[in-house]
């Protein structure tokens, strides 16, 4: 491996495509997070490059009908396996007992967050040499400066770096989305019902035509403090 800001600048030129394969031929261990939401695009690539590769999701509990139809449609359309990761049951009994089932609008979401979503991902990374991810510099004020690929500042892999690519960190909305209509890929419904980022059901909502498009996740809550615990290192950064 070529040392980070080399690597970095070598990706910033490259296709997405082009930089799955790199991080694929550079790691023995490596998995891509999918969301159920555009990071579709990156499933479509990598089915296609590698079918075999690891593909992962996190099942809050809470995640629309429609996300969960969606992840099966996707599993289904490309006959891969979507490795599924569930809350530890006790934690988020406890949590739940503890403080309800809406807490996040009182308290904030980051404790509901680390229950159902980052104690998973946790998981998930500890085989790891590398993961990769759909976020998009685009997408909110936390992940303006996301480059194509970093030491992940908070989560630990198998060795002493856990690498973090971002192959659709320079595209936009509209590049996710002309990709998915050209390659005729499966996506969430509910983007078509105004749901531009979707997470889980109590903490997403449509945005108004004119609105950012995570102005519909924890609606309640100020815009650079929008980062679920997945990408927390983004708000160190921002």
């Amino acid at each position: 491996m070529t040392d980070l800001t080399s690597l970095q600048l070598e990706l910033s030129a490259l296709s997405p495509r082009d930089i799955l394969k790199k991080a694929i031929a550079a790691h023995e261990q490596i998995a891509l997070s999918f969301s159920g939401a555009e990071d579709v695009v990156l499933v479509d690539m990598l089915a296609k490059l590698k079918p075999e590769a690891t593909i992962f999701t996190l099942d809050t509990g809470r995640l629309h009908s429609e996300t969960y139809q969606f992840i099966e449609d996707v599993r289904s359309h490309y006959g891969i396996q979507i490795k599924v990761y569930s809350p530890e049951h006790k934690a988020l009994e406890a949590f739940v007992e503890e403080k309800g089932l809406f807490s996040f609008y009182r308290d904030g979401h980051s404790e509901c967050c680390g229950v159902r979503k980052t104690s998973s991902l946790k998981r998930a990374l500890l085989p790891l040499d590398a993961w990769i991810t759909g976020q998009r510099k685009d997408q909110s004020p936390t992940r303006t400066s996301v480059p194509h690929v970093e030491k992940d500042p908070v989560f630990q892999g198998r060795g002493d770096i856990l690498y973090k690519y971002n192959p659709l960190a320079n595209w936009s909305s509209e590049d996710v989305w002309n990709y998915i209509r050209m390659m005729e890929i499966p996506y969430n419904p509910l983007h078509m019902k105004g749901y531009k980022s979707i997470g889980c059901e109590p903490c997403t909502k449509p945005t108004l035509p004119n609105q950012h498009e995570r102005e519909g996740r924890w609606w309640w809550e100020e815009a650079t403090h929008k980062e679920c615990g997945l990408h927390a290192g983004n708000l160190s950064a921002s």
